[in-house]
């Protein structure tokens, strides 16, 4: 009788969609909990961007004994050579043993994802730039890891779908909140029916990116202009347009971001659908806020539950028995004895993540989706896209949320997208 041999970790991966069917879970040991995997269990991973959320993604998933980066991408020389160093230090003792054989480091995205020797990628660039190098990712083979917001426009969020169920992606979008115990216990009180039926959501984030115009100013050393701009229109460098500062930078300018609606609400819009059970739906009705009453932007669900922007400490729960307001690092309800009761054995539990770059990790192995797959990411970064083109046109949309469509607008409905700058285009 022959012998089998267990499956190796890159066995698994490549299995792709069959992997789905029947998952394979890896023995706690081999995920290197503990001790430092041995070369061949390792996850190979990539960084695309290295700035604010790539600097501390890379220094996390060098915490990783499972993990091995392999590769660093950064249109900015100084960057990405500063990334490879933290990698190189950190892999020494590897280095000199012969399992690991260096960090290489590349200005386009392309060449990395060339590269069959890597499982994973963890994409960390401005808005503009995610759904062009996330579907790109996906055609590769690679596990992808995207930041938040998902995508720049509505459209575009929806063929990162598409890609990731086309080429079975596992994707992670970086809406961490998602990780959070105490953000998925407010939604587990909420689903549960703690607070009574569900009235109203007050989501706290601020407003919407608008056009803006900067002095030119000479291009650093080093600094791969053009390809920073990439899809976008084309203006003249300037430090502010691109940096990641929240007091200004691209998540305030309309052609790479959609502000913090879209940057902090990609956070808090979707803990809102969560705590709604709307994960795979979204609003009816979006209201622009009006000046003259007072009125915030509101959206309206089919099932009557109104949704405000403003008046939350994070997103506020209003029903017909109490409240419940979550945010980093706070929850409070209202009566408080609702904050201290017991999510029990008969209740409708939400997903339990292990943190979640873990979880994203745990998937890649299992072939499971993650606790913000793709789809999750799509839907919340719907809310906020739907609630800045609103917001920009002064007038009530009406959205059709299984078709995902605007209803009987064509000029609101052309921002569901963006012309792109030549050559670049999605390749689905």
């Amino acid at each position: 009788m022959s012998r089998r041999t267990a499956p190796t970790r890159r066995d698994v991966l490549k299995a792709g969609v069959a992997a789905i069917a029947a998952p394979y879970f890896v023995p706690a040991a081999a995920l290197g909990r503990g001790t430092r995997a041995a070369p061949s269990e390792r996850l190979t991973l990539g960084i695309i961007g290295v700035g604010n959320m790539g600097s501390g993604h890379l220094g996390a998933f060098l915490g990783y004994d499972d993990v091995q980066i392999v590769a660093i991408c950064d249109v900015r020389r100084e960057k990405r050579d500063d990334a490879c160093n933290r990698v190189e230090e950190r892999y020494a003792e590897d280095r000199s043993s012969g399992t690991f054989t260096g960090c290489r480091v590349y200005n386009e995205f392309e060449k990395l994802l060339a590269r069959d020797d890597i499982d994973a990628v963890v994409i960390a660039v401005p808005d503009h730039w995610h759904a062009i190098i996330a579907i790109a990712a996906c055609r590769a083979g690679k596990a992808v890891y995207c930041e938040k917001p998902l995508a720049l426009t509505i459209h575009e969020a929806r063929e990162m779908v598409g890609a990731a169920r086309r080429y079975a992606t596992v994707f992670q979008t970086g809406s961490q909140q998602r990780s959070s115990e105490n953000f998925r216990y407010a939604c587990e009180l909420v689903r549960n029916g703690r607070i009574g039926k569900l009235l109203t959501v007050n989501v706290g984030v601020g407003g919407p990116s608008t056009e803006k115009l900067f002095p030119e100013e000479p291009i650093p050393d080093g600094f791969d202009w053009d390809r920073w701009l990439g899809p976008a229109p084309w203006h003249p460098y300037n430090a502010e347009r691109c940096s990641g500062n929240y007091s200004g930078g691209f998540r305030l300018v309309r052609d790479y971001s959609g502000g913090m609606m879209t940057d902090w609400g990609a956070h808090h819009f979707d803990i809102a659908q969560w705590g709604m059970g709307m994960d795979e739906s979204g609003p009816v009705e979006i209201a622009p806020p009006d000046e003259d009453t007072g009125a915030p932007l509101t959206y309206t669900y089919e099932n009557g539950v109104i949704m405000r922007h403003g008046g939350a400490n994070g997103v506020l729960f209003t029903g017909t028995d109490g409240t419940v307001e979550v945010n980093r690092g706070y929850i409070q309800t209202i009566p408080e004895e609702i904050g201290k009761e017991a999510i029990g054995p008969n209740d409708l539990r939400l997903y339990r993540s292990p943190g979640h770059q873990q979880d994203w990790l745990e998937c890649i192995r299992t072939r499971r989706r993650p606790i913000c797959d793709v789809s999750i990411g799509c839907r919340s970064v719907t809310v906020c896209h739907l609630g800045n083109i609103a917001w920009w046109l002064g007038r009530t949309i009406r959205w059709d949320p299984r078709r995902e469509e605007i209803i009987g607008d064509e000029t609101a409905s052309r921002w569901l997208d963006r012309p792109k700058r030549a050559p670049w285009r999605l390749h689905a």
